[in-house]
């Protein structure tokens, strides 16, 4: 590698680490700001608040990770040329591609560190937060929940199992209810399945269908069509408890839907939100791409018009993202093609730009 090349890289990553830490810190104090007047009431102390912050930061490091390294290459590459160093490569007889080619390396690298952020990091911080957000709360954990599978303690004081919950349809699958007491089960309910019902003038009633009720004081066996069971509480209950999927890994993503779609349901915001985790950190790799072109075209100057063009970049491809989701979740677009589509169409541009760099 050639020393300018070396220079280069070295100032893309020292600024890419001020750019995005910066920024993902904003955004987390931005967060426990939004939080504050929840927490107050409580006494938090300073490091629970300095924890918050931080387990909820490389979540937005994840999230914010494309627009600066967009921002940088375009600062880095904009700064070479207009110290006019462009010019004495190309007049040495310089090849700009090659010499641009060890920020194609480092945007591969920085693809799979989102990857493995999305993957190991974000889900488990995630997963903290939320405990630290309770502690701070004074909420007591009652519940668990893993890939659709719920385990819950019940207003009558009994431990529910949920093998299948479904968030939208408000339907739980493979119920099984313990009712301790004495220190000794007393009875054991098994339902097929739990359907959530609405009812005018109250919050609703979960009715169990398929049940067989096991009662061991009795040594007595009972089937029900449908029993209602109103312990339970409401799915809103349920709402901050179950992980959202921009908090789980795809690995975890992937085993929740396949284990819905062989219950018989197609969720096709999971679907979107899979596809989206696997497409999301490989527009990193094009953002470099992009960034490193853009200067080349004489589209970039100054500090000031180099972060407005990654700025507005950057929220175009934000918003255009968004809507391609949005599409998908409704079903007007497949969800390969809704999570694909604008990483795609970004990816072309950057690699037709990238092609058009004048030797």
């Amino acid at each position: 590698m050639l020393i300018i090349q070396k220079h280069y890289l070295r100032e893309f990553f020292k600024v890419l680490t001020l750019i995005a830490a910066g920024l993902a810190l904003i955004f987390s104090l931005l967060d426990l700001i939004d939080k504050i007047d929840d927490f107050l009431p409580y006494k938090p102390s300073i490091k629970s608040l300095i924890l918050y912050v931080v387990f909820n930061f490389p979540r937005y490091l994840l999230y914010l990770f494309p627009m600066a390294i967009l921002l940088c290459s375009l600062f880095v590459v904009s700064q070479a040329k207009r110290r006019e160093e462009i010019t004495s490569i190309k007049a040495a007889g310089g090849r700009l591609r090659t010499l641009f080619m060890p920020f194609l390396y480092g945007g591969i690298a920085l693809s799979l560190f989102g990857f493995v952020l999305g993957e190991a990091v974000v889900p488990e911080f995630s997963k903290r937060a939320f405990e630290l957000k309770s502690s701070i709360m004074k909420k007591g954990k009652k519940f668990s929940f893993k890939e659709g599978t719920m385990w819950l303690r019940a207003a009558d004081g009994s431990i529910v199992k949920i093998g299948l919950y479904m968030p939208e349809e408000k339907i739980s699958k493979d119920i099984s209810i313990f009712k301790v007491g004495s220190g000794r089960m007393r009875e054991r309910i098994e339902a097929e399945e739990a359907r959530w019902i609405d009812v005018k003038g109250s919050d609703g009633k979960w009715v169990l269908e398929n049940v067989t009720v096991y009662d061991m004081e009795q040594s007595s066996i009972k089937n029900y069509n449908s029993l209602e069971y109103p312990f339970i509480g409401p799915p809103s209950v349920f709402a901050e408890e179950i992980r959202k999927p921009e908090d789980m890994g795809i690995k975890e993503l992937f085993r929740y839907t396949k284990r819905l779609e062989e219950a018989g349901f197609r969720n096709l915001k999971l679907l979107v939100d899979l596809n989206s985790k696997i497409s999301y950190p490989v527009v990193n790799f094009f953002m470099v791409l992009l960034g490193i072109s853009l200067p080349m075209r004489g589209k970039a100057g100054g500090g000031l018009a180099t972060t407005a063009i990654g700025i507005f970049i950057s929220l175009l491809y934000w918003v255009s993202h968004a809507m391609s989701l949005s599409m998908g979740y409704t079903g007007i677009l497949p969800p390969i093609i809704a999570a694909w589509f604008v990483p795609l169409v970004f990816a072309v541009i950057a690699v037709k730009f990238f092609r058009k760099i004048h030797e």
